[in-house]
């Protein structure tokens, strides 16, 4: 890879740390790394989206902050309160955990309501805020996961992302990109969850990942310098 393709390759990868024992100095690495790597965000919890957001001012990273993480089991009220208050405190990105219980049990009206008054929160800002859902493809049958495409494409919201990382059903494959590509065409699709290598950061790209949640993007770009010497 070029320069160029390195620098296209970091722009895809939010920078995450999730971790409930996070403290502020890893927070504080975080977001150096972000900027010295050229990573499109970083991807945190609520708590530090203050921080992070004094931090990053003036650079090109974005904060994505998360909802709802790591359940999804939280009532639209409190989703769209939690949405509310981290991009007030500075988030300008939302990854929101659907509710799996509308998904399973095929409740379109349940997740479609959800959805637009999440997005609703979002796209009222100005500039708007991105609104990436979650639906945690691992954990669904392929029907399910059509389902959910669905009508997050009909809600028009921004990005549909495969996975928390957290659950033990899993986290991204190719097979599940791909299918989320094809049954929401308008949306754009985030690969999250296990992936950790530069391999597996470009196949999710090839498959038509727009952008990549993980926590090895320092490991992964380091592997691409590497095999560059």
């Amino acid at each position: 890879m070029t320069a160029a393709e390195e620098k296209r390759l970091a722009g895809c990868i939010d920078h995450t740390l999730l971790s409930a024992t996070t403290t502020s100095e890893q927070i504080k690495q975080l977001c150096q790394e972000a900027k010295d790597y050229g990573f499109h965000s970083v991807s945190i919890n609520p708590r530090w989206i203050p921080l992070a957001a004094e931090l990053l001012h003036g650079s090109k990273v974005k904060v994505g902050a998360v909802v709802s993480l790591p359940l999804g089991a939280d009532s639209t009220k409190m989703k769209v309160t939690q949405a509310k208050e981290a991009i007030f405190a500075g988030a300008d990105e939302i990854d929101m955990v659907a509710d799996l219980a509308a998904i399973i049990e095929g409740d379109s009206k349940y997740l479609s309501k959800q959805l637009q008054a999440v997005l609703g929160v979002c796209h009222s800002m100005r500039p708007k805020v991105l609104l990436k859902v979650i639906i945690e493809s691992a954990a669904l049958i392929r029907e399910q996961k059509i389902f959910t495409c669905r009508i997050a494409d009909k809600c028009s919201v921004d990005f549909v992302k495969t996975s928390t990382g957290m659950n033990p059903a899993g986290g991204a494959t190719i097979e599940d990109v791909k299918l989320m590509k094809e049954a929401a065409p308008n949306c754009k699709i985030k690969a999250a969850g296990g992936i950790r290598t530069l391999k597996q950061a470009i196949d999710m790209l090839d498959a038509g990942a727009e952008r990549i949640g993980t926590s090895s993007g320092v490991r992964i770009i380091n592997e691409l310098r590497a095999g560059q010497r």
